[in-house]
């Protein structure tokens, strides 16, 4: 089976982003329970060099990596920035001193985080920026977004995403303006739900179909989860039939499943960087994608 190469954000806007369709996610870049620097920094510093030249064009930050350990790392290894290069970040939360995850989803937090996001990655716009549904948020989702939605009007953002969003939060957006990406936790093993901060978010294949008939790219955070499964288990046969790991076909399977999936997958080790790219060549047959289902 052929996968697409590229997916257009906003394809129905007036200022569509097509990138290749396997991006980075800078998260596991920081230090320990995404907190501070890396271990290995030039290492880091080198992840995120070889992104470009792996044409590797959608990088997945956030300010609360860190904290926004990740941001200044982008900076620092790619600034100025390739013409075809997007960064999206994610607002919604920051983190306390004692490395604790918070809500931050009102609508003068969320701009506080916005203009953070400006400052530290040297830019003047955000060409896209996930709205994070967080647990214990006391502040309606409608007003949130219609923060993020002003700040799109003012030229500070270019295209708006959500993000840990269950169907009726999705359902809900669509309403209110324009979408133009959805990064959820989704993968081979995570089609059901999934817990965040103690709080499970359900509905998962159920919000990848509202993107499919809403053609709406999805990106899927943490799709290796679980991604090491038994030597019996279905993965594990594909894996073998191509001489590859599972991870590369829980990847692999991720390109084929639909073309308006965009998989982030990170990591702080070069080889398995390397490896990761990897599963974009990775060509599974019907009867393969059959099996695995």
């Amino acid at each position: 089976m052929n996968i697409k190469k590229t997916i257009t954000i906003g394809a129905n806007t007036e200022y569509p982003l097509t990138v290749n369709r396997f991006g980075y996610g800078t998260m596991r870049l920081t230090g320990e329970h995404v907190w501070g620097e890396p271990e290995n920094r030039p290492e880091a510093l080198q992840i995120l060099k070889a992104t470009a030249d792996k044409g590797i064009n959608f990088l997945d930050t956030a300010d609360y990596y860190g904290e926004d350990v990740t941001n200044r790392l982008i900076a620092e290894a790619l600034h100025p920035y390739q013409k075809d290069l997007v960064i999206c970040t994610k607002v919604g939360a920051d983190r306390g001193a004692d490395k604790s995850w918070r809500v931050y989803d009102k609508p003068e937090n969320l701009r506080a985080s916005i203009d953070n996001n400006l400052k530290t990655l040297k830019i003047e716009q955000i060409q896209l920026v996930h709205f994070r549904a967080m647990p214990g948020s006391d502040t309606p989702f409608e007003e949130s977004l219609n923060a993020m939605f002003e700040m799109q009007k003012e030229g500070k953002i270019l295209h708006i995403g959500l993000s840990n969003v269950n169907p009726e939060e999705l359902n809900k957006a669509l309403t209110m303006g324009n979408i133009a990406t959805v990064e959820n936790a989704f993968g081979y093993e995570q089609r059901t739900s999934f817990t965040l901060f103690g709080q499970e978010v359900r509905g998962l294949q159920e919000v990848m179909n509202i993107c499919i008939e809403n053609g709406i790219p999805m990106i899927p955070f943490f799709s290796l989860q679980n991604s090491l499964p038994k030597n019996e288990s279905k993965i594990s046969v594909i894996a073998e039939k191509y001489n590859t790991t599972p991870a590369q076909i829980n990847l692999a399977w991720l390109l084929h499943y639909n073309d308006l999936i965009l998989p982030i997958p990170g990591t702080s080790k070069l080889k398995h960087f390397e490896e990761n790219i990897k599963a974009f060549d990775i060509s599974l047959t019907g009867e393969d994608m059959n099996f695995l289902e």
